[in-house]
């Protein structure tokens, strides 16, 4: 086995991306002080081309160097937003019919696996994820706003990922039931 070369990718060219189709999942960042948590929540999305990013309340937005040390240039291919609250993103969201889902654990979740998207109801189906800050997660305000919360199973003594390590597994989750559900 032989790795490939960046140049044997065929990966699209930052003009090609941006008139691409895009996957319909838009990330929330609610309160996100890591720097490299937001790059690389940047670098998930355009690996998936995503709809955009949402950056709320303290979550910094590029440019940034520490932003860009870990999405290296993503924060220019993928759309993004910011938004002074949390709450102004989802009330956004919801005007442009997303569902959308915290990813907390909270009474009631749903366990990732578990998710039901069911696609084939909606005409045009578009989520959103919302990320939480840290130390104390989701907004307890803002979990009020979802349509719902996502968890993902646990089995050790952290009570929590970090939060671009979540991002990247929900987002696959995600991705591979509506690809294979569509």
């Amino acid at each position: 086995m032989r790795k490939l070369k960046v140049t044997e990718m065929n990966r699209l060219s930052l003009t090609e991306f941006h008139v691409s189709d895009k996957f319909p999942l838009v990330v929330v960042l609610d309160h996100v002080r890591s720097l490299y948590n937001v790059g690389s929540v940047f670098r998930t999305s355009d690996a998936f081309r995503l709809q955009g990013v949402c950056l709320c309340g303290i979550t910094a937005t590029p440019p940034h160097p520490e932003i860009h040390k870990t999405a290296l240039g993503a924060e220019d291919s993928v759309e993004w937003k910011y938004f002074p609250t949390t709450q102004d993103a989802i009330n956004s969201l919801h005007s442009d019919s997303y569902k959308v889902f915290a990813v907390e654990q909270a009474e009631g979740s749903t366990m990732l696996h578990e998710m039901d998207l069911d696609i084939k109801s909606y005409t045009n189906p578009k989520y959103a994820i919302v990320m939480g800050n840290e130390v104390k997660g989701v907004q307890q305000e803002v979990v009020d706003m979802c349509d719902g919360c996502i968890e993902i199973p646990q089995f050790g003594t952290k009570h929590s990922l970090n939060v671009s390590t979540t991002a990247g597994i929900v987002i696959w989750e995600l991705a591979k039931k509506i690809i294979l559900n569509s």
